[in-house]
């Protein structure tokens, strides 16, 4: 981009607005991690509001809410760029130099693939095929797959044997009943069964095959040492934030926060307000982790009690979706921004952090603008989970 005669600012600032989105579109770590939080704030609403049979809110209800969202804020995101470009000062000047030609095989490898398996993960939990656990594993097993076959040409056969057996065998397990219990098993059952433990066995042998390849290349051993070292600082941020927020409630601070919001004027909507201004105030300092794990749960059974304008209650996933986007900007605003540390990593030293900090602000404003276009218009994120879940 700044080839292209594209100021730092901008060129900064799309980089590490767009490198947020994977926070807002699914599958996002946030939107599990807030799904979970929410579940248990929502049972806890309804306990609290006489139901003993209380609902639940799934990560698959999260994902479908905030796929509308997402695309809107790209679409916005979009909007922003063609007009800077187009008519603002940091347009591309006449010394850039023409885009080299890229093939089509290079295309395919560095978007198509990737994009394969996203698809295949939301796939199987938007379709009801896996919940967000299982989807994981699918997910696990295609980048093994992908990483085997971009080892070189003598491992793309091993990859291709593995996808195909592994999609072979979720195509069978959806279609033919693989799990007889009755007495007398048809030719068709029979038959499938059979064709199951085959593709199996192909799949498991390549894929320990995968693993000892990816080991010896010294790609496996750090995969899992990062993936154990995220996931044990997201469990003890959880071990400390569930016992805060057991000490608060057991101090009756759960009683005072329920009287605070309510005491706020304007009802339901200064209550949210002041939740959201509080929210993305943290957002300046804190994670979106330890946003998540602590104030989350001593909020949102407080505003899930509260009635909606028109008297109705309020949705469980146009909350979270209204947290997510909240805690999208915890990505970008400074001075502790994830994005904005990734991005001053890697920009080249023509780019200061002033030109990352004020070239984030207009994708904050948008976040922020889209944060307002949910807020009054529900239905964008609770149509999508209606009309799939019913």
């Amino acid at each position: 981009m700044l080839k292209q005669g594209y100021s730092p600012r901008l060129a900064s600032g799309a980089i590490a607005a767009s490198g947020t989105l994977g926070q807002i579109i699914p599958p996002s770590i946030v939107l599990v991690i807030l799904g979970d939080q929410l579940s248990n704030a929502w049972q806890k609403a309804q306990l609290a509001s006489g139901n003993f049979s209380p609902d639940t809110v799934s990560v698959g209800d999260l994902f479908a809410g905030a796929l509308i969202p997402g695309l809107i804020l790209v679409l916005f995101y979009m909007i922003y760029l063609l007009v800077v470009g187009l008519f603002g000062k940091q347009a591309a000047t006449g010394n850039s130099k023409a885009p080299g030609t890229v093939s089509f095989t290079k295309i395919v490898q560095a978007l198509v693939t990737p994009l394969v398996l996203i698809i295949a993960v939301m796939g199987a939990i938007l379709g009801g095929l896996a919940t967000p656990t299982e989807a994981a594993s699918v997910g696990a097993v295609g980048a093994i797959v992908l990483a085997t076959a971009r080892l070189g040409a003598s491992w793309r056969l091993l990859g291709l044997a593995c996808g195909l057996a592994f999609i072979s065998l979720l195509v069978l397990a959806n279609l033919t009943d693989l799990r007889p219990m009755r007495a007398q098993i048809g030719n068709s059952e029979a038959a499938a069964i059979i064709a199951a433990v085959l593709l199996l066995v192909l799949l498991v042998s390549g894929l320990g095959a995968s693993g000892i390849a990816l080991f010896r290349a010294d790609i496996l051993r750090p995969v899992l040492a990062t993936t154990t070292r995220i996931t044990t600082m997201i469990f003890l941020i959880l071990i400390g934030a569930s016992i805060f927020s057991l000490v608060f409630r057991g101090l009756g601070g759960d009683d005072s926060i329920r009287a605070l919001l309510q005491s706020l004027p304007g009802g339901t909507f200064g209550a949210l307000l002041g939740v959201m201004a509080l929210m993305f105030f943290l957002g300046f300092f804190l994670d979106f982790l330890e946003i998540t794990f602590v104030v989350v749960p001593l909020v949102a059974p407080v505003l899930l009690q509260l009635p909606m304008a028109d008297g109705s209650a309020m949705s469980p996933v146009w909350l979270g979706i209204l947290f997510a986007i909240n805690l999208q900007t915890s990505f970008l605003t400074p001075p502790f921004g994830v994005a904005l540390f990734y991005l001053r990593g890697v920009a080249p030293a023509t780019i200061t952090s002033r030109d990352i900090y004020l070239g984030v602000i207009p994708f904050v404003l948008i976040q922020l603008l889209v944060l307002a276009v949910i807020w009054n218009i529900p239905a964008l994120a609770t149509w999508l989970p209606e009309f799939i879940y019913g």
